[in-house]
């Protein structure tokens, strides 16, 4: 209830004929509502600056991920019409030794048996080049090279038709004198040096292609997270925007409560507008809020959409090599997927349940190894853990390459048993252990596959400022993870 005064004394002025009545009520009720006026006023433009920025930050993240949807197609055409030229390549040159060995042998035996495999490598480095010409007109700086390799090529197989032709013709010493001049050993070492020149060339754009991948995930990760940032400030602000509403509507009301009993009715009808605003505002702060999961939602389904893209191009690639290392990208697109439908399902944009995710990225990885026929099985134990998203998306990552690891190397025989546990060793330490019975590893050997897993889990383990090791399970494989962590509350 609003405490009644005495209405304040109002007085007049006389000015000759006339009377002016000042009312001292009236005038402080007028500058109550220009005071409230104006906090409404810079409510309703805070409150549309913060939405016009979160929507700018939604935008950002969908406007990167449909770019980089684009651009890795584009590297995958790159990709593939890089490994089909560097095929190419070293199927010329399989085909000119092949030629060249029939041809020798044929010199050497006399028995025209070995005439027919050098008649099929004759005609299949002839569809090689022909193949490997068309593959080089996207590269400018090698087609002075592909015509030279051409020439090259067809003088090759001339001096080796013409050795023939002089054996078959009983001309053996001239046969034996054409060869004795090493042309034809000169040919095949310049055709080899073009060859060797062409297949770097497509190694190299190979390199450059996934490079340029990489580089795109990190800008949209980095756009995600900036996105994120700008979201949660838009969500503080209009925290903040309440609070401060609310203690100017308090200030208010005690500036009401001095007015006389006339001015009840008056400041009733203006507790009412204020009441209003305030559930406007708290209407405002609810649509950040979701706002910001839906914005987890779609980065999720962004990162789906990619890894499902991923998946279309493995199945469609005819190269294993290629095959393989696409699911090993779907993978680790998967790990960081995963992050944000947690996100999205438990509504917290800060932190991450390390028991709940892990259980989820491992069920995903034991999924993907049954549906390869693989009789291998995964057991976890994982300690109840909550870190901020980007460690806990390294974490995931560095798990994924090591299970995959295990996966593809461990067993031989595909069967065999693979755990994992995640605990505390110290108050503000933590372990992450993968371990299998497998065929184990020799630290002077060289590393199986690319080596790209290991520096993408090195890159991982610098960010979590954390340590490796990497030890021997007599028998199989123990990798170790220590990692510093920060106890956040539930």
């Amino acid at each position: 209830m609003l405490r009644s005064m005495e209405p304040l004394p109002s007085y007049s002025i006389e000015m000759g004929a006339k009377s002016i009545v000042y009312d001292p009520t009236a005038q402080y009720a007028s500058s109550l509502d220009i005071k409230l006026l104006m906090v409404r006023f810079l409510a309703l433009r805070l409150t549309i600056s913060s939405l016009i920025a979160g929507f700018v930050a939604l935008v950002a993240v969908v406007a990167m991920t449909f770019w980089l949807n684009v651009r890795t197609q584009a590297v995958f055409e790159e990709v593939a019409a890089a490994r089909a030229l560097n095929s190419e390549a070293v199927g010329l040159r399989s085909a000119l030794q092949t030629a060249e060995s029939s041809q020798r042998s044929f010199l050497y035996t006399q028995n025209e048996i070995y005439l027919a495999p050098f008649d099929v490598a004759k005609s299949q480095a002839r569809k090689q080049l022909q193949l490997l010409q068309s593959g080089l007109s996207e590269y400018p700086t090698l087609l002075a090279a592909r015509d030279k390799l051409s020439e090259v090529v067809e003088k090759k197989i001339a001096e080796m038709d013409s050795s023939i032709l002089l054996q078959q013709q009983g001309k053996k010493n001239d046969a034996l004198d054409l060869v004795l001049t090493n042309e034809g050993k000169a040919l095949m070492d310049e055709a080899n040096v073009y060859l060797s020149g062409i297949v770097r060339a497509a190694d190299k754009r190979v390199l450059d292609s996934v490079t340029e991948q990489q580089a795109n995930a990190s800008q949209l990760q980095l756009v995600s997270v900036l996105s994120a940032l700008a979201i949660l400030a838009v969500v503080g602000i209009v925290t903040n925007l309440v609070l401060n509403y609310t203690r100017g509507l308090k200030a208010a009301q005690e500036e009401v409560v001095s007015l006389n009993s006339g001015l009840e009715e008056r400041v009733r009808q203006r507790t009412d507008d204020l009441a209003s605003a305030n559930e406007q505002l708290r209407n405002e702060k609810d649509r950040a809020e979701v706002l910001l999961t839906e914005v987890n939602h779609r980065v999720a389904n962004s990162l789906t959409m990619v890894s499902t893209l991923v998946r279309m191009q493995a199945k469609s690639a005819t190269d294993k090599a290629a095959k393989d290392a696409l699911e090993e990208v779907r993978n680790r697109i998967n790990a960081v997927a995963l992050v944000h439908r947690k996100l999205y399902a438990t509504g917290d944009a800060r932190f991450v349940l390390l028991d709940d995710y892990l259980a989820g990225l491992i069920a995903d990885i034991q999924s993907s190894v049954k549906n390869q026929g693989l009789g291998l099985s995964i057991q976890s134990d994982i300690a109840q853990i909550k870190m901020p998203i980007d460690l806990s998306i390294n974490l995931g990552v560095i798990l994924n390459e090591w299970v995959s690891n295990a996966v593809k190397y461990a067993y031989p025989t595909a069967t065999g048993e693979i755990r994992i546990e995640l605990k505390v060793v110290e108050h503000d330490r933590a372990q992450l252990i993968v371990s299998d019975d497998g065929a184990g590893f020799d630290n002077g050997q060289e590393p199986k596959g690319t080596g790209f897993g290991t520096k993408i889990v090195n890159a991982m383990v610098i960010s979590l400022a954390a340590t490796t090791e990497y030890k021997s399970g007599h028998p199989g494989t123990i990798a170790v993870l220590t990692f510093p962590f920060k106890k956040f509350g539930a």
